[in-house]
């Protein structure tokens, strides 16, 4: 398995505000809200910073709001990105393989994301996605840092005199 970045990570919340509270205030982070769904696309070094309520960690990986009690409950989820659907798929035989339990195969979500999901030992729900829009994105890498008119060697970004 190919991971191309880290798509999202986030702590598993209450459906109140009380989680986007302490984040937003304790650390100043900028949240919008979609029907519970405190995120940010703000953050650098993370796609996506984001409270998911349990009612709907539960609804996208079990199809019913209501944790299953025979299951623990997940305290914060992380998301892996690979190169294509396709590659979701791959991924879960590749984990199955190495005899680890899917919660959900690779499905494509009604927002068009494709998504996979395990449990860590530590307790973290996992996922193994392919968000369409995070890969249109230019990679930081190709930022210049630091550029300079007078040292640059014709606009190459070499940074020779």
């Amino acid at each position: 398995m190919d991971i191309a970045f880290v798509a999202g990570f986030g702590p598993i919340g209450s459906a109140d505000s009380s989680s986007a509270d302490f984040w937003r205030g304790a650390f100043g982070i900028p949240f919008s809200e979609d029907g519970g769904y405190f995120h940010t696309e703000e953050l650098g070094g993370v796609n996506a910073f984001a409270i998911w309520p349990l009612s709907q960690a539960a609804e996208a990986t079990f199809g019913t709001t209501e944790w299953p009690a025979d299951r623990p409950v997940p305290q914060a989820w992380i998301e892996f990105d690979v190169d294509s659907p396709a590659a979701v798929a791959e991924a879960v035989e590749e984990l199955r393989a190495g005899g680890h339990e899917i919660l959900v195969g690779a499905h494509e979500e009604s927002w068009g994301q494709t998504t996979s999901r395990l449990m860590s030992p530590e307790g973290l729900l996992v996922g193994v996605s392919y968000t369409p829009w995070m890969h249109d994105v230019e990679p930081a890498g190709n930022v210049m840092i630091g550029y300079d008119p007078e040292l640059d060697d014709g606009g190459a970004g070499l940074g020779h005199a």
